[in-house]
């Protein structure tokens, strides 16, 4: 097992890595909205925060020399149900086919107030 990290991405918020390689796979942790320059979340709503937590698993993925077309699987985490159908938009702006697996929860409540968390795991 081998811990990533970049600082292109936020810091993690408490004790767990950014992203873990083991056996050919990258498990990137969940990705708040945060901007990593500035510390807070994108103006806007939940497209501007979708669109701030893909890039910053993203740029974790890339600190291992994967990109978003080596994720199989990501897991969305929505304070809101009602903001899958906008947050869905953003997402297929960075996916193609084939699409990695998905799932997709309402929560009732994400760190920091977020609106959404994104995980993904990529294979090598």
């Amino acid at each position: 097992m081998k811990a990533l990290s970049t600082e292109k991405a936020p810091a993690a918020i408490g004790p767990y890595s950014q992203a873990i390689e083991a056996n050919e796979f990258v498990y990137a942790s969940g990705q708040l909205p945060i901007d990593p320059v500035t510390g807070a979340f994108p103006g806007g709503g939940i497209k501007e925060q979708t669109r701030q937590s893909i890039l910053n698993a993203q740029a974790i993925l890339r600190s291992a020399g994967l990109e978003l077309t080596n994720v199989v699987k990501t897991t969305v985490l929505l304070s809101d149900i009602a903001d899958f159908g906008a947050m869905n938009e953003v997402y297929a702006e960075f996916f193609s086919e084939p699409y990695p697996a998905r799932s997709a929860f309402a929560v009732k409540a994400l760190p920091k107030g977020a609106l959404v968390e994104i995980e993904m795991v990529a294979a090598r």
